[in-house]
């Protein structure tokens, strides 16, 4: 979105492809303490603001994702999910990361029944019951934070030796009485029958496994780049983000340039993926012209 509103106000012909608003801030971004401006914001009120101001520009805006951008002589085709093709000059990805999966038994099997990557989105679907939260990052005592408006009960799962989330996080969590943190321990396995009942996990390196009661369960381990569209036109890290060059958000395609989380910037920070949508934005804007003289 930030690099539309700067495509804008560099009077570019702009079309924004997107199935939705929002991304990660709105999946998963509880409360936002950190964006200047802003004292504390919820993800969703922060897209709102975004979003408001985007559609106050000359941007055109097409509900669709892409398939595959290939590059044609000097131009780039995008081809989206709906069969549609769009021509353009230059491109920007900014595609992001999509939740990434615990990868056990059960767990594709009860999505939407009990399994979930997005508590903002499902957190009120759990009064008064008992949930688990996969990860002891931020991201972890955040969802846990904000389930404990409604859940009974919630348990942190941490595989490592002690949680991530910083301090700061870790005492409110305390503070609610319904947190319960595990460490050391690895999920094996998700079970129930129409919804989801109980998990099982490993504890340490031992052989022994035990279970656990829960209505539902909140994966927060991580995302990956969103970046199986691109094929060879970029080169990936091992981690899948794509490499390019800082000083101007470019990849190794000339035209094609890259913002936000799906690139391999060290910082996965909202406020870091605003700015490099607005770096991006411009080194377009010089690509294009360099193109006309």
């Amino acid at each position: 979105m930030t690099a539309g509103i700067y495509a804008a106000r560099q009077r570019l012909q702009t079309l924004l492809i997107t199935k939705s608003f929002g991304g990660q801030i709105a999946r998963k971004a509880v409360g936002i303490e950190n964006y200047p401006g802003f004292e504390k914001i919820s993800g969703l009120d922060l897209i709102n603001t975004f979003e408001k101001q985007l559609r106050q520009h000359d941007v055109a805006f097409e509900e669709d994702s892409a398939r595959k951008v290939e590059k044609s002589d000097q131009d780039f085709l995008v081809h989206t999910a709906s069969k549609k093709t769009f021509k353009a000059k230059s491109v920007i990805i900014a595609s992001g990361a999509d939740p990434r999966p615990l990868e056990i038994p059960g767990e594709k099997e009860f999505i939407g029944r009990g399994v979930s990557y997005c508590v903002t989105c499902d957190a009120p679907l759990f009064a008064n019951k008992k949930v688990a939260v996969v990860g002891g990052g931020n991201a972890g005592f955040e969802a846990a934070l904000f389930l404990s408006k409604w859940a009974e009960k919630i348990y942190i799962f941490e595989s490592g030796l002690k949680v991530k989330a910083d301090e700061i996080v870790q005492t409110k969590a305390q503070e609610t009485g319904k947190i319960e943190i595990f460490t050391s321990v690895s999920l094996q396995e998700i079970l129930g029958d129409k919804f989801v009942k109980s998990i099982t996990y490993r504890k340490g390196q031992t052989d022994q496994i035990e279970s656990l009661s829960v209505d539902g369960l909140f994966v927060e381990i991580g995302s990956q780049p969103a970046t199986s569209f691109l094929g060879d036109l970029v080169e990936f890290n091992q981690k899948d983000e794509i490499m390019f060059n800082p000083k101007t958000m470019q990849t190794k395609t000339p035209g094609l340039f890259v913002a936000g989380d799906v690139s391999e910037v060290i910082f996965k920070q909202i406020v870091v993926a605003a700015g490099e949508g607005a770096k991006a934005a411009m080194s377009v804007s010089n690509y294009l012209q360099d193109r006309k003289g």
